[in-house]
């Protein structure tokens, strides 16, 4: 798309297409049908873009309730942060009067901001994305509360501002970029920018490796999910950080308010932090019940906390499986009823799910070099039962768990 484009799309006639099109059901068996038939009434580029854009809002309805509205390229669409996330994490800046998102794509960020009652300075380096975000921010009542600034921040200081939020690039040539000082910008030079703005949090990859971050930086590393899937993390500067590590994790409810396309998305946060006086988690055999810590608890190293909040032990040094004799629903963790374990033998393993009338099995792995899929069609048999298999080591040996279906 470029802004001639997006303009046309803003337009009356553009804006009836959008609206004939949304009514449409667009599949790969009817699109270049489509296509053909409305070239006959609009420029073929623009009815490409019109058609693009529609498959786009579809796409975004998972990450934008108002998605329909709202108008993305493909590339941005995948870099753009799910409305709950930066919806939770613009609490953070509700004091600041006045908040530069830099980098800031095509606005998602920097609306959620907005949204918070900031003042918001948005800043990209790429002229088309900054005018997506201004119209998106325009359709959205909020373009009021926000000033657009083109700038290569490779090159220039950003604009003065009480905070910064910044999401560097992470991507060149559609691949992904993994270490920070290959992101545009480098973190090195978004530090820097603490001499003005102290308070000051940058997205990171959710793989981000703590070990690349400085250390003589005051600083919170915290890494979110969202129903279940690591989304990103965050680094917050003081005076923004309130903990060194956190686990933060989100669910969300979507309801619909009648019509096809509007969602609203009621969320659920819940958050586990470091404790200073980590506790040693007691090793111990199979118990009761398997949890699996949400991969946000992981990544932050909070299993230890976990542990100690829900009472459980772990079934190995080095893998992030815990067990307890009871169950005690939590939001941090998966949670299976455990019917049997046993060293890892194939046959002895196969010889059991049949004992137990296992019908479809989901195999899960941790520490164990086995395709899941392929051993789950493998040990599926013909009973009623649907079972659950997990395949990791125990005191350094390999073992394995069956599982009745998913507790929590």
């Amino acid at each position: 798309m470029d802004r001639d484009t997006l303009i046309w799309l803003r337009s009356p006639p553009g804006q009836t297409l959008l609206q004939e099109l949304a009514a449409l059901e667009l599949h790969a068996t009817n699109l270049l049908r489509e296509l053909s038939r409305l070239r006959d009434q609009y420029p073929p580029e623009l009815a490409r873009a019109a058609v693009e854009q529609t498959l786009l809002r579809r796409r975004a309805q998972a990450k934008f309730p108002s998605a329909d509205r709202l108008f993305f390229t493909r590339e941005a669409l995948e870099q753009a942060s799910s409305a709950p996330v930066a919806k939770y994490r613009a609490r953070r800046f509700a004091e600041y009067r006045q908040v530069a998102d830099l980098c800031c794509g095509i606005g998602g960020d920097a609306l959620a901001l907005a949204d918070a009652g900031s003042h918001i300075i948005a800043v990209d380096h790429n002229p088309v994305r900054l005018a997506i975000a201004a119209a998106n921010a325009e359709e959205l009542g909020q373009v009021d509360n926000m000033t657009f600034v083109c700038a290569d921040l490779l090159t220039t200081a950003p604009p003065a501002a009480e905070a910064i939020f910044c999401d560097p690039g992470r991507r060149a040539g559609g691949k992904r970029r993994f270490h920070v000082e290959q992101y545009e910008p480098p973190l090195s030079r978004i530090l820097t920018w603490r001499t003005n703005a102290p308070a000051l949090a940058i997205k990171m990859a959710p793989g981000v490796d703590p070990a690349e971050l400085p250390s003589d930086v005051d600083s919170e590393l915290e890494f979110i999910s969202l129903d279940g899937e690591l989304k990103e993390a965050v680094l917050w500067c003081a005076p923004l950080a309130t903990t060194r590590r956190r686990a933060t994790v989100l669910r969300t409810d979507a309801t619909n308010d009648g019509s096809l396309t509007s969602q609203q998305h009621r969320v659920q946060t819940f958050t586990l932090t470091e404790d200073a006086s980590r506790p040693l988690i007691p090793l111990t055999s199979p118990r009761g019940f398997l949890y699996e810590p949400d991969p946000a608890v992981i990544r932050a190293g909070l299993v230890a906390e976990l542990a100690a909040q829900i009472g459980t032990t772990q079934l190995d040094a080095q893998i992030a499986y815990l067990t307890g004799d009871t169950l005690v629903p939590t939001p941090f963790a998966r949670v299976w009823h455990i019917l049997d374990w046993m060293p890892f033998n194939l046959k002895r393993l196969r010889a059991r799910l049949r004992d137990l009338d296992a019908g479809a099995v989901t195999v899960k792995k941790r520490g164990a070099p086995i395709d899941p899929n392929t051993l789950a069609r493998q040990l599926s048999g013909k009973g009623e039962r649907s079972l659950v298999v997990a395949l990791t080591r125990i005191a350094d040996q390999r073992a394995v768990l069956i599982c009745a279906e998913r507790c929590s």
